[in-house]
């Protein structure tokens, strides 16, 4: 869970702010914004319900927004409408030590709006089953020989690790440039905590299936692995997935293909192998939007990504044909609990000076958190 400073009693109380109307909350909103003006940046991800999206000054996939994190040289305060993980990546950037300079060691507090707004995935990898694994591993191979590749949806020690033993974070975007760098240096990738986006990057740049073990951190030893499995491994993944993702399945492309014949399939490369072998395009939900953008009237897609970035894309885009891949119902449920309520409700103690849900990672994590994240911001 992400780590929130102790702060001021809220001048503002959060149940209020519940029985509002969108419209009034929305109001509010831009009178704090209006009142802080570049001082405050908002950013969305992709994955937002639309209400909140209109409130971002920005938005983006985590890739994105993290960069924007990095290059912001205005703002005082960052509002993230996000998960716990995208906060902590804005507080280690924002507040590296070359900004706290240019700013006379003054920190930019970057606000969650709801705590509880997690990710299952992140939660699947923890900082004491990946130093297990590590030395486990020690016991079977080289780990002098083995760079460790941490998805960005981790949590802040998993990116300290990652940084203390010479790896580097990745994206969607740039994870094969991420495993190449990897493979630059040592002949093994230790990569968590997505098995699927590891899975699906790997084999397109020729790893196969049997040097790609899979470790279960329940398992009673080896990660369910044998030695024989790890000597011959070149890519060590992680038992862990998006719980949206996770849900498309190939029997979803063939009903639609069934039912829309010429239709396109686009995935998020978290999607299981099964699926990713089946789509005729894939990448990050920014290269999703992109793609969309730039297909010509009467396309026809099913897109396996999260619900509302979907419904968002159908809306914006009428001239062509959009359909969701799934039958069931697939959206990010920790990213939903970020509402109109808990914004404005953090904006309005941001403002009154008395800041609520405050993510600061402590300096030890974001020393080496920011070591393997600036490695990421490098790798093309």
């Amino acid at each position: 869970m992400p780590t929130a400073t102790l702060a001021p009693t809220p001048a503002c109380e959060l149940q209020p702010y519940k029985s509002l109307e969108n419209d009034a909350l929305a109001a509010r909103i831009q009178a704090v914004r209006d009142e802080m003006g570049p001082r405050l940046l908002v950013l969305g991800h992709h994955y937002q319900q639309d209400e909140v999206i209109a409130q971002a000054d920005l938005t983006g996939d985590s890739y994105r927004l993290s960069q924007l994190a990095a290059e912001n040289c205005d703002c005082r305060a960052i509002a993230f409408c996000g998960v716990h993980f995208m906060a902590e990546t804005a507080d280690i950037l924002a507040n590296r030590p070359a900004k706290l300079a240019e700013r006379g060691g003054e920190r930019v507090p970057v606000i969650l709006p709801d705590l509880a707004a997690g990710c299952s995935m992140a939660d699947m990898a923890g900082l004491a089953q990946i130093e297990d694994a590590w030395d486990q591993l020690g016991e079977v191979i080289d780990t002098d020989d083995l760079t460790p590749v941490t998805y960005i949806n981790s949590a802040a020690s998993l990116k300290a690790f990652v940084g203390r033993h010479g790896g580097i974070v990745c994206t969607s975007s740039n994870a094969q440039a991420a495993i190449q760098w990897a493979f630059a240096r040592t002949s093994r990738v230790m990569f968590f905590p997505d098995q699927h986006l590891g899975r699906n990057t790997a084999l397109g740049m020729g790893v196969t299936l049997d040097q790609m073990p899979v470790w279960d951190p329940y398992a009673d030893a080896l990660g369910g692995s044998s030695t024989e499995q790890l000597e011959r491994s070149k890519v060590i993944l992680w038992k862990g997935h998006c719980s949206v993702h996770q849900m498309f399945r190939p029997e979803h492309v063939r009903l639609l293909r069934e039912k829309h014949p010429g239709i396109k399939i686009l995935v998020h490369p978290e999607c299981p192998r099964e699926v990713f072998e089946m789509a005729d395009e894939f990448g990050s939900t920014g290269k999703i939007i992109k793609t969309v953008e730039a297909a010509p009237p009467g396309t026809k897609w099913a897109i396996g990504t999260e619900l509302h970035l979907v419904n968002r894309l159908k809306q914006q885009h009428p001239e062509q044909e959009i359909y969701f891949l799934s039958p069931v119902v697939c959206m990010c449920a920790t990213m939903y609990r970020i509402d109109l309520a808990h914004l404005c409700w953090s904006l309005e103690n941001l403002a009154a000076g008395t800041p609520v849900n405050v993510i600061e990672v402590d300096e030890e994590t974001a020393r080496w958190s920011l070591m393997a994240l600036e490695r990421m911001l490098e790798v093309k």
